[in-house]
């Protein structure tokens, strides 16, 4: 569905930058110079009918003007989910109301230190002198400064950047005891993982493994641990992840225990295009060529062509542990058996 909401988007303006799963920045630049709440709204209109999900618009000069300008339009319903903030006077009327911690890029520690130098409001932050605040703080909030003044200082990103970091992880349904339990879950996370790492093209040269009991029921017996490996031939086979991670488990595994989560991180990841160091002895614990991506690359194509075939060719493994979807909300528009029927 998100990629659905993107490629909408990608039709309304010359640019796209998709920030996240649920939010994106557009280049409306020659777009909607008389009109730009009309044009907001068509927006939302257009959105909605193809998708059937609401969406909140905001305007701005900058980044942080557009990012604080959707944050008022979807906590003040009489914004109509619209609000364009190039105007000085509109600008600063909200800046004097919003909690200077509702700015985009300033987390809970900064937002605590500012309040302790009197700047509670986004107006105290934004009229305070940039050099001032790069001397306190980093550059990193000088340009939030400029960027609440109208400067413009973050650029579009139109092609994401790869993520640096992959992890795959889960709550259990149910508290596992058994090494075999933890296993089986441990495998299916890293083959996620390796899925994703094989998507944008790259490879992990480090894993780590964790896992822990429930932290809020502090009735039960406590006990979290994690270990890493960093591995000598960075790789993207599914097999040589579960096959280290499994490695990692078993020394960081304790009888006794009910673990409710546990998920694998790779780390240290670069394009698979990059050269690399071979050596003479790249194979993979059960004797089979460490890195084999073109049987990868079938495995994927497998997966995404059959995934019930692939589904019920693993149902002989024990699945308990994954959490209950009893309550989902119909996929009226992504599962064509789930269609709606109209007599």
């Amino acid at each position: 569905m998100s990629a659905r909401v993107m490629s909408v988007l990608e039709e309304l303006a010359p640019s796209l930058e998709v920030y996240s799963i649920d939010e994106a920045f557009l280049d409306l630049t020659g777009v909607c110079d008389k009109d730009t709440i009309a044009y907001g709204q068509s927006i939302r209109k257009t959105v909605f009918r193809a998708t059937g999900i609401p969406v909140c618009v905001g305007m701005g000069p900058t980044k942080v003007l557009a990012k604080l300008a959707n944050f008022a339009a979807k906590k003040w319903k009489m914004t109509g989910g619209v609000l364009d903030l190039s105007d000085p006077v509109r600008r600063e009327k909200l800046m004097r109301i919003v909690p200077v911690g509702e700015v985009w890029g300033i987390g809970s520690r900064t937002g605590a230190k500012l309040n302790q130098l009197g700047i509670h409001t986004v107006w105290d932050l934004a009229v305070q002198p940039g050099q001032r605040i790069q001397s306190q703080f980093n550059i990193v909030i000088a340009r939030i400064v400029l960027e609440l003044n109208g400067i413009s200082c973050l650029d579009m990103e139109q092609v994401a950047p790869d993520k640096q970091q992959i992890v795959s992880s889960r709550s259990f349904s149910r508290r596992l005891i058994t090494y075999r339990e933890l296993s089986a879950a441990m495998a299916e996370f890293c083959s996620r993982a390796a899925e994703k790492l094989r998507r944008q093209r790259s490879v992990a040269g480090c894993i780590t493994v964790f896992i822990r009991t429930n932290p809020f029921n502090p009735q039960e017996p406590q006990y979290q641990r994690s270990a890493s490996i960093k591995l000598d031939i960075a790789t993207q086979d599914t097999r040589v992840i579960v096959a280290r991670a499994n490695r990692l488990l078993k020394e960081i595994f304790k009888m006794g225990y009910g673990y409710h989560k546990c998920g694998v991180q790779l780390s240290d990841i670069k394009p698979e295009s990059q050269p690399r160091q071979t050596e003479l002895f790249d194979f993979a614990d059960n004797g089979w060529a460490a890195d084999n991506r073109q049987l990868m690359q079938v495995v994927d194509q497998i997966n995404r062509r059959f995934p019930e075939a692939i589904a019920v060719a693993a149902a002989g493994l024990d699945k308990s542990w994954k959490p209950k979807a009893s309550h989902t909300s119909q996929r009226y528009t992504t599962d064509w058996r789930e269609l709606i029927w109209v007599k």
